[in-house]
């Protein structure tokens, strides 16, 4: 046997070798997401389907009652509002961030970041504070004698808008800057330097070449818009329900837990359907490379 032909072998047992221990590694970290992740998930699928045996009627009961589909209908209509205040306010944040100095840019950033510190509840109750009947947006408004009474910007679509937004807006950021900072700001200096105009330019250049930072950043905030429940339970009213809202109420109130999976299981697959669109237009790599 020739020396090639030991060190071949050598080489795939070492391959081998690593593999295993890779796998050996990988194990605690597989078993406690196979615990906490699939298992609730299965559990959650066979609720929606066994009653204790095999149906259909809690899909039934979801798709032949008017009710729920409004609710999904609300549900994707405030995404879709959410997603598109978060991209017009975070675009230009976004690319201001992108022109200026790295250091600075960090700076702003903690800045943008910061609030994460702070609990989902705690930032819903203080917008609460803002825009109640007493708050300070409406007392500004009446002192400057803009209004005479109190405007009603709590327990509606508005305020829901204005709460899921806040609390989204760095996630669209985020995924906005990381692609705005990669693009070579000379292919606009030389579209310039040909006779574009500067406007000319970003729109031919630039937005496009930021359009996977937009996929990216809609994605997400649509993703966490449908699911997202303190904000609207607290700021928004019956007629504004969201499905996580029904969901809850179905299993604290009703105790019907077949009925709320049914309910998780379509929100799970609009999910895996957005995850699916979003591959086969954009690609998923380029959601995780503008994360990086």
């Amino acid at each position: 046997m020739s020396i090639a032909t030991i060190s071949a072998a050598s080489a795939r047992i070492r391959r081998s070798q690593g593999k295993r221990t890779v796998l050996w590694l990988l194990l605690p970290a597989l078993l406690l997401l196979s615990l906490c992740f699939i298992y609730p998930l299965v559990s959650m699928l066979a609720r929606s389907i066994f009653d204790p045996h095999l149906t259909w009627r809690h899909y039934e009961r979801l798709f032949s009652d008017f009710t729920y589909v409004e609710v999904i209908y609300i549900t994707f209509e405030i995404a879709a509002m959410v997603t598109v205040a978060c991209l017009m306010f975070a675009y230009p944040l976004a690319y201001f961030l992108s022109q200026i100095k790295p250091r600075l840019a960090g700076v702003l950033m903690i800045l943008v970041i910061v609030p994460y510190f702070t609990s989902v509840l705690v930032r819903t109750y203080a917008w609460m504070v803002l825009l109640g009947t007493d708050g300070i947006v409406n007392q500004v408004l009446l002192s400057t004698g803009l209004i005479d009474k109190p405007l009603t910007l709590m327990y509606n679509r508005f305020s829901v808008l204005i709460g899921m937004t806040y609390i989204l807006l760095p996630y669209m950021v985020l995924a906005l800057y990381s692609v705005m900072r990669g693009i070579d700001m000379g292919l606009l200096r030389a579209a310039e330097s040909l006779g574009s105009t500067r406007t000319l330019a970003f729109w031919r250049i630039f937005f496009p070449l930021s359009m996977p930072g937009v996929a990216a950043g809609s994605l997400l905030v649509f993703i966490l818009s449908l699911g997202f429940f303190i904000t609207p339970a607290l700021m928004g009213n019956q007629g504004d329900s969201m499905i996580s809202m029904v969901i809850e109420s179905q299993v604290e109130t009703y105790f019907d837990w077949g009925f709320a999976s049914a309910l998780s299981t379509v929100l799970l697959i609009c999910t895996l359907a957005l995850f699916a669109i979003y591959q086969r237009t954009v690609g998923l790599q380029r959601l995780f490379e503008s994360k990086l």
